[in-house]
C-alpha cells in the first residue's frame, strides 16, 4: 500500500460492508490523504458520509439499487481527479460478503487497480445486522489486512470479469477469515461471516 501511495499511484479499495469502520484510520495510517468514498443514498448513508467527512474524507453518493448512474460517474470523476475510491462490494444491502460486479467494472473503466482491504479485532462487537457488521471495543487491539492489487483490464471480455469477479471474492473472504484467526476471533457456523 505504501509503495501505491508513494508512487502516486491512485486505487479502488475493496472492503466487505461489515468491515468498513476501521478502513479509513487504515487507509490514513499507512499515508492516504485523498480518498472518495461511495455511500449509499439511503438514510444510514448521511451518517456515514458524515462521518467521512469529519475526517477529512469525500463521499460520492449512490449505490447498485438506487442513484447508481449518478454513483458511478462521481466515482470515475475523483478517479480522474487523482482520488483514490473505497468502496464495499456487498453493500448497500448484500447479500453479506458476495462480490456484486460493479467495482469490477469500476476498475475496469478507471484502470484503478482494486486493493482488498479488512480488519478484525477479538474484543469487537459483532451486530446481528444483515452485513455482520464488527465494531471494536475501545481499548482492543487488532490487525489490519491489505490484499494483492488486481487490475482488470480494458478489454477483458465477459467469462475474464466474471473469473475475476469470483476470484477477487474468494481473495476477500480468505483474507477476512486470516484476520479473523490472526486475532483468534472465532464466528458462528452456518453461512458466510
Amino acid at each position: 500500500m505504501r509503495a501505491l501511495i508513494e508512487a502516486g499511484q491512485p486505487f479502488l479499495l475493496a472492503f466487505w460492508h461489515g468491515r468498513g469502520v476501521m478502513v479509513a484510520q487504515a487507509y490514513r495510517r499507512v499515508g492516504g490523504r485523498r480518498i472518495k468514498i461511495l455511500v449509499s443514498e439511503h438514510r444510514d448513508g448521511e451518517l456515514i458520509a458524515a462521518t467521512m467527512a469529519h475526517w477529512g474524507y469525500g463521499a460520492v453518493r449512490g449505490s447498485t439499487r438506487r442513484g447508481a448512474v449518478r454513483g458511478a460517474r462521481g466515482m470515475l470523476r475523483a478517479a480522474h481527479a487523482g482520488y483514490d475510491l473505497a468502496i464495499s462490494p456487498d453493500g448497500p444491502r448484500g447479500p453479506r460478503e458476495v462480490l456484486q460486479e460493479g467495482v469490477i467494472e469500476l476498475a475496469r473503466i478507471s484502470g484503478l487497480p482494486i486493493v482488498p482491504v479488512t480488519y478484525s479485532a477479538r474484543w469487537a462487537k459483532r451486530f446481528a445486522s444483515w452485513d455482520g457488521f464488527l465494531l471494536p471495543l475501545p481499548g482492543a487491539r487488532g490487525v489490519i489486512l491489505w490484499g494483492e492489487p488486481l487490475r482488470i483490464p480494458r478489454d477483458a471480455d465477459t467469462d475474464t470479469l466474471i473469473a475475476l469477479q469470483q476470484a477477487l471474492e474468494a481473495e476477500m473472504i480468505a483474507l477476512r477469515q486470516r484476520a479473523d484467526a490472526m486475532v483468534g476471533r472465532t464466528e458462528p457456523t452456518g453461512g458466510r461471516s
